[in-house]
Formats: structure tokens, sequence, C-alpha cells
């Protein structure tokens, strides 16, 4: 209950969840507000109250006549915002839906069976199989997930999929309802983001904000799917402000990753809520006012090992754009990568009032190397946007897509520099999910060259590759290219007599080709120098 007195005969009482706010004015302009234990908002209301009635108090002290009844204006702020909030949540709640995680039988794999009484308390004979068409159903394992076009594409986090999503079925449950079955259209674990498809047209798609625009204190509304409550397609909500800004999830251990930092938001991309945010909704909507969608919720825990979630959202800003884009299409995501290993200044520095990144090492063969970028050299900026740590540099890259042109400055023998480079392509770990490949020519599919660090062919780039080339990735068997002696881990560095770096190089030159081509070809990273003639199909 909220109970605002004034001295004067004014009151309003309204109910807050449980809640005694007893509030007093004088005509003087003095006023008191006092909260009681209970609710977690009635504070803010609390605080909004008392700047609103502050100004009701010094219209009165300046013109009592004329100055409106101050329980009148208060109870049309809250209606007003508390229509706001239900206007917010309609407009977007639609698109929310409930993800289910079933793992798939194996073989020889009991059925799981379930004991239900019916609504008079008779037994079910025998027992019930658990579907998760069954309205009954509750799914030991589960998310959240937004509609993000009218032709059945889902988006959500990448972790909700699960650790393999060859193990898994996936069943989303829409606003109407109707629960589907889902298959994977891409996933990127580098983003953390993941597109689901299921055989629905006619959906209400969520319409997208922009993060960039949020600022402390902002209100926001979360919509998600919290303890599986809601599985039947009705999201549920809680409200809240923008706690922070730019904050890093918390390290996985163990994880393959260096430093336990597998995607971006571990070096400082996500808005912080303090919207309650429970397990199962991660991969629901972050909406502000106007219900537009600014985030992508993720139920991540402050400090790694802990269950409590931080309040933690993914930004809608022109990463995660092109990310879904990307995604959308069924293809990879790709990220720029500078070829640079970099450190925190020192301590001693930090405290002299120093920013910037310390380049520890320089990968061979990279743009960084190739730009002229030396160990020992602190980066201060990436186009213009300061660098005030290593993991802001390693952020500020991986935001910008491949053959990007960026501007660095530096710092070098205590002079200031700039230099530019042409990013490269970062090598992703983690599973990815792609429907729809690059293309292949003659049987042939290429990828950038610094793919092969550390990733899944086992390759390392042990030398500098200074002539450039393309990574074989894939040679479909008995077709031209496999005959012609490619095979995956080999570098192209030359088609005919020209030089290629890129795979857009690669498919420009041996395109409108109808004859034999010759290839210059590495058996390896740094191996053997060799031409090979690929047939016409």
């Amino acid at each position: 209950m909220v109970n605002f007195a004034f001295k004067g005969g004014l009151s309003l009482r309204g109910p807050i969840r449980r809640r005694t706010v007893v509030g007093k004015v004088s005509r003087q302009g003095a006023l008191v507000l006092s909260p009681g234990k209970r609710g977690w908002y009635a504070p803010l209301i609390v605080a909004v109250a008392s700047i609103f009635l502050s100004v009701v108090a010094v219209g009165q002290q300046s013109d009592p006549a004329a100055a409106p009844p101050a329980e009148s204006i208060l109870a049309s702020f809250l209606a007003s915002f508390e229509n706001a909030l239900a206007e917010a949540i309609a407009k977007a709640e639609g698109s929310v839906v409930a993800i289910a995680r079933v793992p798939r039988r194996r073989a020889n794999e009991s059925t799981v069976l379930e004991f239900r009484p019916d609504p008079f308390g008779r037994r079910l004979a025998p027992f019930i199989p658990s579907s998760p068409s069954d309205p009954d159903y509750v799914p030991s394992e589960y998310g959240a997930g937004v509609i993000v076009d009218r032709a059945g594409r889902i988006l959500t986090a990448y972790h909700v999929l699960g650790e393999d999503s060859d193990q898994y079925d996936y069943f989303v449950t829409v606003a109407d309802r109707r629960t589907l079955p889902a298959t994977p259209l891409a996933a990127d674990p580098r983003s953390d983001l993941a597109v689901l498809q299921v055989p629905a047209d006619n959906l209400q798609p969520i319409q997208l904000g922009d993060a960039k625009s949020l600022q402390k204190g902002h209100f926001v509304i979360a919509l998600g799917n919290p303890f599986a409550i809601a599985r039947d397609g009705q999201a549920s909500a809680s409200w809240g402000i923008v706690a922070n800004l730019q904050r890093k999830a918390p390290p996985r251990f163990p994880s393959s990753e260096s430093g336990g930092k597998p995607t971006l938001h571990h070096f400082g991309t996500l808005i912080q809520t303090d919207a309650k945010l429970n397990w199962g909704t991660s991969g629901g909507a972050l909406i502000n006012l106007k219900g537009e969608m600014v985030g992508l919720l993720t139920a991540l825990p402050a400090v790694a090992g802990y269950e409590q979630a931080a309040g933690y959202a993914y930004p809608v800003d022109d990463m995660f754009r092109r990310a879904l884009e990307a995604l959308l299409q069924g293809r990879e995501v790709e990220y720029g990568f500078l070829g640079v290993s970099p450190i925190n200044l020192t301590p001693e520095e930090t405290l002299r009032g120093g920013l910037g990144a310390r380049v520890d090492r320089i990968v061979p063969g990279t743009p960084a190397e190739f730009c002229g970028l030396r160990p020992g050299d602190v980066v201060v900026s990436i186009n213009g946007t300061p660098v005030y740590d290593a993991d802001s540099l390693v952020l500020e890259v991986g935001r910008l897509p491949v053959e990007s042109r960026v501007r660095i400055e530096f710092v070098r023998d205590g002079r200031t520099r700039q230099i530019e480079a042409v990013l490269t392509k970062y090598p992703v770990r983690g599973k990815k999910i792609i429907t729809t490949p690059p293309p292949t020519w003659r049987g042939v599919r290429v990828d950038y060259a610094s793919v092969a660090l550390d990733s899944e062919t086992g390759l390392t780039l042990l030398s500098p590759i200074r002539e450039g080339g393309v990574l074989v990735t894939e040679v479909a068997r008995n077709s031209a290219a496999w005959q012609a002696g490619l095979r995956p881990g080999m570098l192209v560095l030359r088609v005919e007599s020209q030089a290629v770096t890129t795979p857009r190089q690669f498919f420009e030159l041996v395109a409108n080709k109808s004859r034999e081509v010759k290839l210059a070809v590495r058996d390896r990273p740094g191996g053997s120098l060799s031409e090979l003639r690929v047939p016409p199909p």
C-alpha cells in the first residue's frame, strides 16, 4: 500500500506489492517519504514521487489557488508510467517465445514416463509419456527466443542450444500457444547468437532498437521464460533500469580459449540491468519503453561458478546487427583479426595515468606484421576510439568485419605514430552451425590463411607467409580439384601468375575460366612450393 499524507488534508493511497510508503509535504515545500521493508521497486516510486511532489509543493507555494491538487498530479503520473510499461510489453511480448531443449533418446534408452492424476483425483492408466506438445509438459532444459522475421526465424543465445546441438531436439512455443519443432539455421559461438527455424509464417517480428542510445538510469523491461514459467508462450516480464554499460562477462573455466574468454562479450559489451533475470531468461528480449528490443537477455552470472544471474543483455548495436544478418542467411559470422597478442600496461604505468595496450607478440603473416607494428608498441586508439587496456583492443578490432581498413594510433619510443592495416579473419573457436556454406570452385573451398591458427584443421602458422595466400579448407572427393592434387590444409598463393590473399580475390581470378587453371600452392604453411593444374569439371 502507498499512503502519501500531506499537511492540509491531501492524501493518496494505492497498492504497491505489500509495501507501505508514507510521505508528508508541508505548504512550505518540505517533503518526507519513508518506505517500509518489503517490495523491491517501492524505493523507485518513492524517488519519483519525491520529485513530483516537490514540484507541486513549489507550485502551491507560488500560487496556491492555481496549482492543481498534489494527489491528482501524482496519480496521473503513476498511471501514465504504468500505461507506458503495459503498452511496451503488449507491443513486444507477442514476439518472445519459449524454447524447450529436449535430449534425443539413445538406442536402448528407456522411455521417460510421468504419473499424473486427472482433474477428479482418479489415477490415469497407467502412465503418460512426456511430450513437448503436451500442455502439462515441463522441460528440464529451457530458454527463450525472439521472433526476428515473419517467416519463422527465431533469434536466441548460442548457449541455449547446449554443448552439442546434434544431441538435442528443439521446440518453440509462440504467443498463440502453438508448439512447433525447430531446427538450428545458424549459430556463432563468438557472438553467442543463434537462429532457429520453425515451420510457420505470419509471425510477429520484434522491432529492433539501438543500444547506443541507452544511458544509465533508462527504464527497460525484460521479457523471457524464467524457470520455464512462460513455457506456454506467454512471456514473463520484469522491469528496472539500465544499471551499467559495456560490462565484461565472467571468464569461463575450463575453456579452450586463452584466458577463458570465448566470446566478444568477455571483453566488455554487456548491458547490465537491475530487472530481475532468472534462469530461462537467456534469449529473451530487453526492451525500452517504446517496445523496441535494445538487448538480448543472457542469464550469465556476475562471477564464474555462481548461480545468481547478474542481469546482462547483449546490446543491439552494429556488431549485433551484422551478426544477425549473417545468421539469418545461414552464413558464418566473420570477425576482423589484426594479429597481435596484447597485454595490459604495468601497474606503475597505470598509476602514472597511462592508457593503452602493449603489443606483446606479433603473429607471423598477419596484418600486424605487414603494417609494421612491433612488440613493445603501445596501442592507444583504433579508428579514433580510445584503447584503455588489452581487452578493449581485442574488442575494438573484433567488432569490425573482415577486410576493414583500420587506423591504429600507437606510442613507440615516447612518440605517437599512426599506421593503417587491413584486417584478416579471426579464427573463431567452438562449434559453428552454417547451413549456407561459402561457394566452391571445381570442388575446392578456400578461406583466409589466418583461420589455420589453432583452428579445427589443427594447423598453425609457424613461419611468416609474406606472399599471402588462401587456405584450402575442403575438397570434394573425385572433383576436378581433388584429381589435381589439392587437399585441405594447402595454401594457394597464386592463380596463374597473379598473387591471391583473400577468398574474394581467388574467386574473382578463377571466375569464367573454362580451361585448365594453374595454381601455385604450398602443401602446408611454410612448406614447399609446387604448381598444380586444375582441369575443367
